[in-house]
């Protein structure tokens, strides 16, 4: 029960992500996004949350499993994978926990190995530890962006925009 408390506090105590990305950032960011995806047929999505609902943090199940159950849960929120090519990524960061999910749909993650998303998530939480949150999201968009060149690269006659390039602040 102590521990529910405590965990239920630090995840109020963290109250926006507005904190560590700013308008301006998040702005560049899904500039960022929209840019890559003219070349390539991927959608993806970056979505940055404060603590978890209640719901979840009320939960008996180690946190590590609590974060990838939200990061799956947005994933199909944000319709992440309701892709064409089923190719879309979703960069999820919690900040309460500082933990990283990366969920790709079907499509891209059968093209890439589990040493490619791990590299590209040691990458992103080195530079969250020093506090370069719009430069750890900024390259790890970048990365994801040359995995989709390669294996989905854009046909300049029909390549839609499928999903919103706006980074979700929660």
């Amino acid at each position: 029960m102590l521990q529910q408390i405590k965990r239920l506090l630090k995840h109020r105590w963290m109250d926006s992500a507005h904190r560590v990305i700013t308008a301006q950032g998040a702005h560049r960011l899904s500039a960022q996004v929209k840019d890559s995806e003219r070349s390539h047929t991927g959608e993806i999505r970056v979505c940055v949350e404060a603590g978890l609902p209640n719901s979840y943090l009320l939960r008996r199940a180690p946190m590590r499993m609590l974060v990838r159950q939200r990061a799956l849960n947005l994933f199909g929120k944000l319709r992440v994978w309701d892709t064409e090519h089923n190719n879309g990524v979703l960069i999820y960061l919690l900040l309460a926990e500082r933990s990283i999910e990366v969920v790709a749909d079907r499509g891209l993650n059968s093209h890439v190995d589990h040493a490619a998303w791990s590299t590209m998530v040691h990458g992103l939480a080195k530079a969250l530890q020093a506090q370069q949150f719009e430069e750890g999201l900024s390259a790890a968009v970048q990365e994801i962006s040359v995995l989709l060149k390669k294996h989905f690269p854009a046909d300049a006659r029909d390549n839609p925009n499928e999903l919103k390039d706006e980074i979700v602040l929660l």
